[in-house]
């Protein structure tokens, strides 16, 4: 019976250093794993930013006062129902830019004479927009009637900014996303 608990006491012993010995260390280095983290970070900022965020500088003041020049607009992209007051990014003639929508498909838009906005017949009201709506003549006629997957989007600022009233109506393949946050650059 000695011997057995001897050989126990012998086990017990031997147990760390046996424990070391079947222990595998990582065949990278402490500099080698942190770069490989920093290399799968960089991965799926970029899968991100690639395909489901986008981001893009304010290029000028026509959506002045919410969004300023030089601000960063965060995007979404994925998203394809889109609504009034929506604040999206789009391309139209090959450059891009940023709008409100303010009618959908099926609405018709109008422009009165005394430069207020008219959707479906009534006058819209809209916070937030502190210039009247005047017609830029030689662009667009008047009513326009959108089909649908059309949007009519309308710049904050509307004295000069190009919006749906100089390039038209604007189709949902024309919209790159909706704009999910400003990061403020520009604080004058």
């Amino acid at each position: 019976m000695k011997e057995v608990g001897d050989m126990t006491q012998q086990k017990d012993n031997n147990s760390p250093d046996e424990n070391k010995e079947n222990k595998q260390r990582s065949p990278m280095t402490p500099i080698q794993i942190l770069l490989l983290n920093f290399l799968i970070v960089i991965t799926i900022l970029w899968i991100l930013f690639g395909s489901v965020i986008g981001l893009m500088n304010a290029p000028n003041n026509d959506m002045y006062p919410n969004i300023k020049s030089k601000d960063l607009i965060l995007y979404y992209r994925l998203d394809n129902e889109y609504h009034a007051q929506d604040i999206v990014v789009l391309t139209k003639n090959n450059t891009t830019y940023i709008g409100r929508i303010v009618a959908a498909g099926g609405d018709t838009v109008d422009i009165s004479d005394s430069e207020s906005l008219i959707i479906n017949g009534n006058t819209v009201s809209e916070s937030g927009i502190y210039a009247p709506t005047p017609r830029f003549e030689g662009f667009v006629n008047y009513p326009v009637k959108l089909e649908k997957g059309e949007y009519f989007i309308l710049a904050d600022a509307r004295n000069g900014a190009e919006d749906s009233r100089y390039y038209g109506t604007v189709s949902i393949n024309e919209i790159l996303g909706k704009g999910i946050t400003i990061i403020r650059r520009n604080y004058l």
